[in-house]
């Protein structure tokens, strides 16, 4: 699973993406589109349960779960029509499973807006017009395929062809893909379109280093948008943050408090786009490593258990589970499996978020 963060030219977005993977590269060049080709990078998702499980089951090393993020070049409006190379950076976000849009929430003469002006809620409508358009040219351009192919009889087609129209429809309202209810089928339908606007999106809104908590009336207004739309917000000063993960552990503790963070809000916001994608974790733990697992919500135990290895998915028998409360109160898998806390779970389990597990497995 990925995330691609987009915006408008200027806003922050590498900055950000520098930060989040901890690149030291120089920072891009003030001036649109200097981003041409995407940058991919992983992110560890922190998460403070895999050093409390090893604090009881003691392993050699701990392995966070981890998130896919491309950084795709600004998008300017006209971009669906080609402007500004879009064509090019619109197919990158095709190929994402969540947006994550930054926002310019800041003031500074020295970083040229591509407006003019600041303005969140421009910004982010600017962006999501182009997706939108894009999204109106792929299902024109399908539809006249897809209506031939239901004449012949194609019951799929046929699917199709009533999918593309009622997200025509939707779009023709203005509104996005991500707010119209389609069953299973009807999102299989459609799926290989890659549509934009039915992505989930995240709103980056990228403050000041004077306005950490976010209480500029720009900062508000993308609060305000995200509210109105269900839309999820976080709040991060790019700058500040590329500089803390430039440090040492000791000094970036020492910026941290002196900025009055408690944690970078990189880690917050790693942690939020891990959610919006529909993602949690479980975990596995032994001598030899405490670990950490993505899987979608709603898995079941062998889904669960094949993003370890195919063969735990196919050959799966049962799985152990117990919960990290119940490691913390009993101290010891023994003590938690003769205090009748180890449940044993079969095919049909839906894995909960924070379930540590063993897999009993034969192939």
């Amino acid at each position: 699973m990925k995330a691609g963060i987009v915006g408008l030219p200027n806003v922050g977005k590498s900055t950000l993406f520098n930060a989040l993977t901890s690149s030291k590269a120089a920072q891009s060049a003030n001036y649109p589109f200097c981003t041409i080709e995407p940058n991919e990078g992983i992110v560890s998702i922190p998460d403070d349960r895999l050093q409390r499980i090893s604090n009881y089951i003691v392993p050699k090393k701990l392995v966070p779960t981890a998130l896919k993020l491309v950084d795709i070049a600004g998008i300017v409006k006209g971009a669906s029509e080609g402007l500004g190379l879009g064509n090019k950076f619109l197919s990158h976000i095709r190929e994402v499973d969540a947006i994550l849009q930054v926002v310019r929430c800041f003031e500074d003469p020295d970083v040229v807006h591509v407006s003019g002006a600041v303005n969140p809620v421009s910004d982010i409508e600017t962006i999501e017009i182009e997706l939108m358009l894009a999204d109106i040219q792929t299902l024109e351009n399908a539809l006249p395929r897809a209506e031939r192919s239901a004449k012949g009889g194609d019951k799929e087609a046929k699917l199709r062809v009533e999918v593309i129209r009622k997200c025509l429809e939707q779009l023709g309202r203005d509104e996005p893909l991500r707010k119209l209810a389609l069953d299973e089928a009807e999102s299989k339908a459609v799926s290989s379109f890659g549509l934009m606007t039915a992505k989930p999106v995240l709103y980056v809104a990228n403050v000041d280093e004077s306005d950490l908590a976010g209480e500029s009336e720009l900062a508000q207004q993308v609060r305000e948008y995200a509210a109105k739309t269900g839309a999820g917000v976080v709040l991060v000063c790019a700058k500040l943050e590329a500089e803390i993960a430039e440090l040492d552990e000791a000094d970036r503790a020492e910026m941290l408090e002196s900025s009055g963070l408690k944690e970078p809000a990189l880690a917050v916001l790693a942690r939020e786009a891990y959610r919006v994608l529909g993602l949690q974790s479980y975990f596995t733990a032994g001598e030899k490593e405490v670990r950490a697992w993505t899987i979608p919500i709603a898995a079941t135990a062998p889904q669960a258990a094949g993003v370890i290895h195919s063969d735990f998915e196919r050959g799966f028998i049962r799985c152990e589970v117990y919960t990290l409360e119940d490691l913390e109160r009993y101290k010891s898998e023994k003590e938690i499996r003769l205090a009748g806390r180890l449940r044993t779970e079969g095919k049909s389990y839906i894995m909960q978020d924070g379930d540590i597990c063993h897999f009993l497995f034969n192939v």
